[in-house]
């Protein structure tokens, strides 16, 4: 294949993972990253600044850049902030490669905040489950509809297709990802396993009783590559889910499982682990120097926010995949799976301990 893909935001996990999959395409790809760290093998890194658009067009230069992958973005304070930054950086690089390439086709990577509003407006209104892409956009300012706005405006002006993905919840191998429940999980396991406290579920009610689902990165890898190449996926949006629902009542007992720990009974109230993992530095500190494992510090490898606030929700929150099946795409994953392999790569890479 004489494609080469950029892909921006290319260490975390959408980007390593769809990094990977456009490898196995065929595609070559170009990785683009603010900072050297977690090269992916296969990947030729450049390094860039994507609020500064000279900085793009100097690190893409002559790479023959035929596709846009674009994965990567900035938590603000406000969404007001949200847009102007992140709408910035979907701006500056598709004028980069605008002056610098002349792309075949762009995939955007959103998210279920689509259908569940804003961090200042979630879930005060969201669409109706199973979330399907011909809903209608939420009445609130949303940095995704900015940036899908911005996408389909430069395609129509430079003639290039494009794609947009929907992943909820994303579990896979990055590490010092904000949005990576599955190492989060990971870690907190391990240190209850450590010190004895009780691997509770930390969110609500809602989340552990509800049908829920998740998105393994690997699949979305397989989806962002499947939609650059075929026909059908063109000009289209597409939800980005493993193609099965599940509860978390269920599914704690086979995380606790996999992680060596015995799931604790829930208390029906949330527990959020931001308020309980202050010592998580401490007791991890203590794990790495006994069991050699890389030296990180959980407060690098765990977000307890974004779980928190994942399993914290008071809706249920689940997608279709019907749109991407009729037009082809029938992958799947089990769910289960997502987090077990993930558990044993962490141990594989000494990250987390053995059991």
């Amino acid at each position: 294949m004489d494609r080469t893909a950029l892909v921006v935001g290319v260490t975390g996990i959408a980007g390593q993972n769809s990094a990977h999959a456009l490898l196995q395409k065929g595609f070559r790809v170009v990785g683009l990253s603010r900072s050297a760290k977690d090269p992916v093998p296969g990947v030729e890194h450049v390094y860039a600044d994507v609020l500064d658009t000279s900085s793009i067009e100097a690190a893409v230069a002559g790479k023959g850049i035929t596709d846009l992958v674009f994965t990567t973005w900035q938590r603000q304070d406000t969404e007001a902030e949200n847009i102007a930054v992140n709408g910035a950086m979907l701006q500056n690089t598709v004028d980069a490669l605008g002056n610098t390439a002349q792309l075949q086709h762009a995939v955007l990577v959103t998210g279920l905040k689509h259908y569940l509003g804003p961090f200042e407006a979630y879930a005060k209104a969201p669409a109706e489950t199973p979330f399907r892409e011909s809903q209608e956009r939420l009445p609130f300012d949303n940095f995704y509809y900015t940036q899908e706005d911005i996408l389909f405006a430069a395609a129509e002006r430079q003639g290039f297709t494009w794609s947009v993905h929907r992943p909820h919840t994303m579990i896979g191998y990055a590490l010092g990802n904000a949005m990576n429940m599955g190492v989060t999980l990971a870690i907190y396991g391990s240190i209850c396993r450590e010190t004895g406290e009780p691997f509770v579920f930390p969110g609500g009610p809602q989340q552990y009783n509800g049908v829920t689902d998740i998105t393994d990165a690997r699949l979305l890898g397989r989806h962002v590559a499947w939609s650059a190449t075929a026909p059908e996926a063109r000009n289209e949006a597409f939800n980005t889910v493993n193609g099965e629902v599940f509860r978390w009542r269920q599914m704690w007992k086979r995380v606790a499982e996999g992680l060596g720990v015995e799931a604790a009974e829930y208390s029906g109230e949330p527990t959020p682990l931001e308020d309980r993992m202050g010592h998580a530095d401490d007791v991890w500190a203590r794990l790495v120097e006994r069991d050699g494992l890389a030296p990180y510090k959980a407060t690098d490898l765990a977000s307890w926010w974004h779980t928190d606030a994942d399993l914290g929700r008071t809706v249920e929150t689940f997608a279709d995949m019907g749109k991407s099946r009729k037009a082809g795409f029938l992958d799947y994953q089990d769910s289960a799976d997502s987090f077990l392999d993930l558990f044993a790569t962490l141990r594989e890479k000494k990250i987390i301990p053995s059991v």
